[in-house]
């Protein structure tokens, strides 16, 4: 399977009650528009996940990141534009340094409570509410997920542990 390969960062605050996130409201024609979403994104030839993500942050966010703790994988074939697949790395990432950017060229970044994520009190991807319980679960697992998508959509979502 040909896939993009990308990061998907979520960074806690110091008391570890909430995330930073960007709401993606810089491009009306930005597939993400007007949703939450973690930092990161496609990782450049030539770069593994870590260095990949830790650009990520430093780009989006004006970050450095010192520790990542790899939360999971998710397939997401079917995802990008005209269908294309997408293969994504997701972190959490706990021990950071930096004054967090107010904005990027994608949108504003915010310090969102987990429990309002998880609630479902933010305008997100529905298929998101699938995987973030096990990116915050008290006693995470790594976990491998696969989630399809048709038209926009998440037609199914399996994972398993190892």
């Amino acid at each position: 399977m040909k896939a993009t390969l990308a990061t998907l960062g979520y960074l806690f605050s110091e008391d570890g009650k909430s995330i930073l996130m960007i709401r993606r409201d810089a491009r009306p024609d930005d597939i993400h528009y007007g949703y939450y979403n973690g930092l990161g994104g496609k990782l450049e030839p030539g770069e593994d996940v870590a260095a990949g993500m830790r650009r990520e942050i430093r780009e989006e966010a004006g970050l450095d990141c010192h520790t990542l703790d790899l939360a999971g994988t998710i397939s997401w074939p079917g995802f990008g534009k005209d269908g294309g697949n997408w293969f994504g790395f997701l972190f959490r990432i706990r021990s950071w340094s930096g004054t967090p950017l107010t904005a990027n060229h994608e949108g504003t970044l915010h310090w969102m409570p987990i429990s309002d994520v998880l609630a479902g009190n933010l305008p997100m991807w529905e298929s998101d509410r699938h995987f973030l319980p096990l990116v915050f679960a008290d006693a995470p697992e790594t976990f491998h997920g696969v989630m399809p998508f048709t038209n926009g959509k998440a037609v199914s979502w399996s994972y398993s542990t190892l």
